[in-house]
């Protein structure tokens, strides 16, 4: 099933059928007790509004309300490698070769909702760099109680020339306004997504694409609950969170964001994000 928040109302889509939730809140939404069991049998004393193409009337907006993003790094072996590379003038490249061995994974703060942004919405790159990515990554929906209740797509929007001058700058290359978009719903299952599952993307300039890539959750080094509980140790989430987990699609050295650029990232069972760069 996929659960839509939209500026309308909550919208479950199962089995190509539309349904309207009671709830208006997201942050309640999110948090029942075992969110896919209430939903599901909750559907069987509703009738549906009609089919999928119900969606394209709807203004959807990110799945987010009062959740805080965070993000994990160096989950991927092409990260690890990227992100060496990237920050071996300043010094700092061991650092990161180290934390994908290290027992502890590297887990930061990402954005707060009004710095989000939804599928359709425009990201943004920094002012002050010269040298900016997207970053794709499977997003989990974790509740209040840090159980994983959905999955939704994230972009991590990173500015790689000022994290590679120095890995301390990484708060500044990594959060600021429009530096993180989700969507387009949360993918909720009985059962934990598939490691075969694969992302997507796409970086389209003009109508020319100048990057196009796919590689299937399975080359994943950490696990999903792994992340979770170090980023429940000593932190609440009263309304829960969203946790970006990596990415292992890292565009060629030579390449660079510009305005205008259209992402478009895919995830198996999820959709389509879908962002131009402001």
């Amino acid at each position: 099933m996929k659960i839509y928040n939209t500026t309308t109302g909550i919208f479950i889509e199962s089995e190509g059928s539309i349904f309207l939730s009671e709830y208006v809140s997201w942050d309640s939404f999110i948090n029942q007790p075992d969110l896919f069991k209430s939903v599901w049998e909750g559907l069987s004393e509703k009738k549906p509004l009609g089919n999928k193409d119900i969606l394209n009337e709807l203004v959807i907006q990110a799945p987010i309300q009062s959740q805080e993003i965070w993000a994990a790094g160096v989950t991927y072996t092409r990260s690890r490698d990227a992100r060496m590379e990237e920050s071996k003038d300043a010094g700092g490249g061991s650092f990161y070769d180290m934390v994908y061995d290290a027992v502890r994974p590297e887990l930061f703060f990402k954005a707060t909702p009004y710095r989000c942004v939804g599928t359709g919405d425009k990201v943004r790159i920094r002012k002050d760099s010269t040298w900016n990515v997207p970053e794709p990554e499977l997003t989990l929906v974790i509740n209040n109680t840090g159980n994983i209740i959905g999955y939704t797509i994230g972009n991590d929007m990173s500015s790689r020339s000022i994290e590679g001058e120095n890995p301390l700058y990484l708060p500044q290359a990594k959060s600021y306004d429009g530096s993180a978009a989700v969507g387009p719903c949360v993918y909720i299952s009985a059962d934990p997504i598939s490691p075969e599952t694969k992302i997507n993307m796409q970086i389209n300039r003009w109508g020319t694409t100048m990057y196009a890539e796919e590689i299937s959750i399975s080359k994943m080094k950490r696990g999903h609950v792994e992340l979770v509980e170090f980023l429940f140790r000593e932190c609440t989430f009263p309304f829960g969170c969203l946790l970006m987990t990596g990415t292992c699609l890292v565009p060629p050295n030579d390449f660079t964001l510009q305005s205008g650029d259209v992402i478009v990232i895919r995830i198996d069972h999820i959709g389509e994000l879908k962002n131009t760069v402001a």
